[in-house]
């Protein structure tokens, strides 16, 4: 057995290994990464009563057990997002962090619906977070682009209505997703603003939360029906052999989150993402809402090698990973993987 102090200096030595590898992140929810400073800070300045006193307070109220009761913080905060400079302010404050973790490339989500629906306009929204991947693209050198979500818990005609509103930005949005709470909300419910989007030449993804209900038919669903491009989360894959070889025939990427995983179901997921990679799967580690949870890219890639014990090759393979499924044009995701090496 190491002792000690060889475990510490090798635990330093892979933290230091991740931080210095180049990385792609795909699957960060915008809104997820509102730090509580920043979020009391927009309270103030938009006069926005928030329940706690302090963001102390507010941390350690992060009490998930699940995905409703994660979600039920989540939106509550959002409303302290209201003008474009508050969108701005987000957005560059992500990319400035994730810079500052090597992070040179991300397609982050965003919840329009989640701010139309207290009032605040979509060109709100859309204009102050594109300010800031402008700026940080020139000033930090990161490159990003933009997933527009839909929220499932709300109608297909608002989603569609959305889709619609998105129309004027097409240039500045990648792709369309589907987020919040799965439970009586499959894929199909929005099968044609996905058939639409696809026409308008949006790429597609969903995400399949894991150990959702009826989640295998979900995900069945996301293959044969919607035929999206990569699937976000998609853990509970590996209970279908069929389905494993399906998604791993496609190519389709898999945004694995294990941070997120831990809170919202008490698993990191590591061996399941061993299993993945082992199984030809090309699935990805990224932060979902690390402001909620936490850990941004760098903790959750020192997550798996800490607490499962991945191995250099094994982080470098989930980076690559995530350039060759990402929605770059074929140059740049070149380009990104000769640095990774």
């Amino acid at each position: 057995m190491n002792p000690p102090t060889v475990i510490a200096e090798e635990t330093v030595r892979m933290h230091d290994f991740i931080q210095n590898l180049p990385k792609a992140e795909l699957h960060v929810h915008l809104e997820g990464t509102l730090e509580p400073e920043l979020s009391f800070a927009l309270a103030t300045r938009n006069g926005v009563k928030l329940a706690h006193d302090t963001p102390e307070a507010l941390v350690a109220a992060y009490d998930f057990h699940d995905l409703p009761s994660f979600l039920a913080i989540y939106y509550k905060a959002m409303e302290v997002l209201v003008h474009e400079a508050d969108f701005y302010e987000m957005t560059y404050a992500y990319l400035t962090k994730a810079r500052s973790q090597n992070v040179l490339y991300c397609e982050m989500f965003f919840d329009p619906q989640a701010h139309t629906s207290r009032g605040v306009a979509f060109d709100t929204v859309i204009r102050g977070i594109r300010r800031a991947q402008l700026q940080a693209a020139d000033e930090l050198g990161i490159e990003s682009q933009l997933v527009m979500c839909f929220l499932r818990d709300m109608s297909a005609d608002s989603a569609m209505q959305t889709l619609l509103a998105s129309l004027p930005y097409k240039s500045w949005i990648i792709g369309v997703g589907l987020d919040s709470d799965e439970k009586h909300n499959p894929p199909i419910k929005f099968a044609e603003v996905f058939a639409r989007a696809r026409t308008e030449g949006y790429k597609l993804t969903m995400h399949c939360d894991v150990n959702q209900l009826d989640t295998l038919v979900h995900i069945r669903q996301v293959l044969d029906v919607i035929g999206v491009d990569r699937i976000d989360h998609g853990i509970n894959s590996l209970e279908d052999s069929a389905i494993c070889a399906e998604i791993a025939r496609r190519g389709l990427g898999l945004t694995i989150c294990p941070v997120s995983n831990r809170f919202v179901v008490q698993n990191l997921t590591g061996d399941e993402i061993r299993r993945m990679l082992a199984l030809g799967m090309k699935a990805t580690v990224n932060s979902d809402d690390p402001a909620y949870f936490r850990a941004y890219l760098n903790e959750n890639l020192a997550a798996l090698v800490d607490d499962a014990g991945f191995t250099e090759a094994e982080i470098r393979q989930l980076l690559r990973n995530a350039f060759d499924v990402s929605w770059l044009p074929a140059p740049r995701r070149e380009h990104y993987l000769s640095l990774l090496g």
